[in-house]
């Protein structure tokens, strides 16, 4: 999903967002915030995270990983309810190891915060929606 179609969470309609713009994407029917969920890579990085307007979270993940899997459908779920507010991306560690060592990705998955590029809140672990959500809310209030 390097970009890809985002169903509006209000009137449904399927949007086609870019991994990278100038500002958030909204729907072209209702004109609401869409949720912002891209994937990245050692290459696409630079233009997809560190240049967003908006506060990026990334989830460094691999696809052999329990808790990734079991962290990701929380994370998309963030990125709904926060829509306009926040843009998701996503890195597969196993193709980017460039970032993991940016990050020091130790253990995944490893979840940040970055504001302009640089690293306001760091967790690793999986974690439930709640205290993602609240984890999150702490990092965009700071």
């Amino acid at each position: 999903m390097a970009g890809g179609l985002i169903q509006c969470g209000h009137c449904g309609q399927k949007n086609r967002v870019p991994a990278a713009a100038a500002g958030t994407p909204r729907c072209g029917k209702c004109h609401e915030p869409l949720a912002w969920i891209a994937d990245a890579d050692d290459s696409t990085f630079g233009e997809i995270a560190d240049a967003a307007k908006i506060p990026v979270i990334v989830d460094l993940w691999a696809p052999w990983c329990g808790p990734c899997r079991m962290v990701s459908p929380a994370l998309e779920q963030l990125a709904r309810d926060l829509a306009g507010q926040v843009k998701l991306v996503k890195v597969n560690v196993d193709d980017s190891p460039r970032l993991s060592q940016r990050f020091a990705a130790q253990a995944i998955p490893t979840l940040l915060v970055l504001r302009g590029g640089q690293v306001a809140a760091r967790q690793t672990g999986a974690a439930p929606l709640p205290a993602l959500r609240a984890w999150v809310d702490n990092a965009l209030a700071s």
